[in-house]
């Protein structure tokens, strides 16, 4: 269950002497200049706690509903849209009038399978690389974060990126980091367990604590070669990278926890992302760990810093929170603990729990697979299974058959999550089950032989009718960005500028209205948000550039110029 946070008492501090006391402060060979970077500002939090009456007029607002609506204006009164609609919109008193000069609206993106628990929990000074496609504008990045970053404490960027995004197709190298930070530690961090790169006073640290005496028996040697490269650990045993990662994190405080998550928050609104139903992390009970890689954390823990901000009135973007359970114990003692003492969907619009996500039990485990979705299917809850190949899903499709036979889940919305390989006899399968199917775009940024199609087979999901969504699946293996999956979902063309989903391709319309208004079934908020109507939630995102009407290039440069969750102004870039 989710449980209230115990802050800790002790902020773990690095100073710049104790690096430089390790004998590696570098000499900078080179100098950046000016940066130029997205520069966004969030209201306080004072501007966001009463909705304002808000009239926008003159846009292209693309409702995303039934008929496809395209109005001029709309209105946002007690934080819920009042009808859209074309020429001269009605004035309430008191209303702020918004003049969209022509710009792109749309309903907040929702995000149907994420894991920005994980980007909330990030160590460090996090900073956003997912955007970048050059050495280059990685030292831009992290020369612009250092600027609000304190004198002895860490620049990271876990998770989120991938070397074969970057023209170069490899890591910064050490000398790299420290022409970008020269005075900061830096650690990048790449997916779930690494590899690591770390500029020269990230090295001293981890030399001197290589030297040093062992704090915990289970931790092994960083090692940071020359170059700055630390080794990736493994997904059990640990490693180089997964060491690197835990001093990292034993020094992190609870409210270094909630400055990242709202960090977090603020990204996310600053693409446009409005709701997000989180599919937690690998589960990893109990005290910090050398063996937990990025994507481990406490599954009892890892939302208190989210929970307090919330309590607080800070949450600007909604979250719902799914239970992964990991055991292959015959006896799923933790999912019957889970369905005895959890409600699903308690909470309120901004943060609720969700149901059983990504899976009750491993695929893998067989018959103990089977039982969990007996389980969850007699507890009456939703439930969820990423699968990875053909003979994944056929599994999936026959155990829920099973299961119906025995427990009627038609109306419970079941899933399928990634879908990589599939044909049509399973998807009428499956929605003859009322199932769902969540269709992954982060492969763009992971595949390299454009012989071989990667993305989920678009196209004919969609075509086929049954209930869809997409997704992007960060903040590990592929971006939280969701305009770099549109742009995926559209065109087909990975990272390498190579064609590789064949001729799976959908229309833009099609990938917005499967993160908007599609996604919203998935977490059973269709009637709250997912469309500009009237009595809904007013999730909008005012955007820099016509979606519509940009090259497929452009389209990973969109962003927001102003995202409003529940009727209040959460993120401005520039005052319209």
């Amino acid at each position: 269950m989710i449980t209230n946070p115990k802050p800790r008492k002790h902020k773990a501090r690095l100073s710049r002497r104790q690096f430089l006391g390790a004998g590696a402060a570098a000499a900078v060979s080179a100098t950046l200049s000016p940066v130029k970077v997205f520069s966004f500002q969030t209201p306080s939090q004072e501007s966001v706690t009463q909705p304002e009456t808000l009239t926008f007029i003159n846009g292209k607002i693309h409702t995303m509903d039934a008929r496809d609506t395209i109005a001029s204006h709309v209105t946002i009164h007690n934080g819920r849209f009042l009808t859209p609609g074309n020429g001269r919109p009605a004035r309430l008193p008191g209303a702020r009038v918004i003049d969209l000069k022509g710009r792109t609206v749309i309903p907040g993106v929702i995000e149907g399978h994420v894991h920005i628990v994980s980007l909330a929990n990030r160590p460090g000074y996090h900073t956003i690389l997912e955007n970048t496609t050059s050495i280059r504008e990685i030292q831009e990045a992290l020369a612009a974060r250092r600027r609000d970053v304190p004198e002895g404490q860490w620049i990271t960027s876990m998770g989120g990126w991938h070397p074969n995004q970057w023209k170069e197709h490899r890591h910064p190298t050490r000398k790299e980091l420290d022409d970008a930070v020269p005075d900061r530690p830096v650690l990048l961090y790449e997916r779930f367990t690494g590899p690591c790169a770390t500029n020269s006073l990230g090295k001293a640290f981890f030399d001197a604590a290589d030297a040093g005496p062992k704090v915990h028996p289970n931790i092994v040697p960083v090692r940071v070669s020359d170059a700055g490269m630390i080794a990736a650990a493994s997904f059990t045993g640990g490693g180089p990278s997964a060491s690197a990662l835990y001093y990292l994190r034993k020094m992190q405080t609870f409210d270094d926890k909630k400055r990242s998550t709202l960090d977090a928050m603020k990204y996310s609104a600053s693409v446009g992302l409005t709701a997000h139903l989180d599919e937690v992390l690998f589960p990893t009970p109990g005290p910090l760990h050398p063996n937990q890689v990025l994507s481990n954390l406490d599954q009892y823990r890892m939302y208190d810093s989210w929970l307090a901000l919330h309590r607080e009135g800070k949450t600007i973007v909604r979250l719902q929170t799914n239970f992964l359970q990991n055991q292959n114990d015959p006896a799923l003692p933790e999912l019957k603990e889970r369905l005895r003492n959890q409600f699903q969907f308690f909470g309120d619009n901004m943060m609720m729990t969700g149901a059983i996500g990504e899976w009750a039990a491993p695929l893998a485990s067989g018959t103990i697979w089977r039982e969990a979705q007996r389980l969850v299917a007699q507890a009456g809850w939703r439930n969820e299974n990423s699968v990875q190949s053909l003979a994944d899903l056929t599994q999936v499709v026959e155990g829920y058959e099973a299961v119906n036979k025995e427990f009627d889940i038609t109306k419970l919305r079941w899933v399928v999550h990634h879908v990589p390989f599939l044909n049509t006899d399973l998807l009428t399968r499956l929605q003859q089950l009322g199932c769902g199917v969540q269709m992954a775009a982060f492969r763009w940024v992971t595949s390299t032989d454009p012989k071989v199609i990667t993305g989920a087979p678009f196209r004919m999901i969609v075509d086929h009718g049954i209930q869809a969504g997409i997704h992007g699946d960060g903040v590990h293996i592929a971006p939280l960005n969701p305009w770099l999956q549109i742009y995926f979902a559209t065109t087909g063309v990975n990272s390498f500028g190579d064609h590789v989903n064949g001729d799976q391709q959908i229309s833009r319309r099609e990938a917005l209205r499967l993160f908007t208004r599609g996604n919203s079934w998935f977490l059973r908020m269709e009637d709250k948000v997912g469309t500009i109507e009237p009595g809904k939630l007013a999730d909008l995102v005012v955007l820099n550039k016509d979606y519509f009407a940009v090259t497929d290039a452009e389209i990973k440069q969109i962003r927001s110029v102003m995202t409003i969750v529940d009727g209040k102004i959460i993120f401005e870039a520039n005052r319209l």
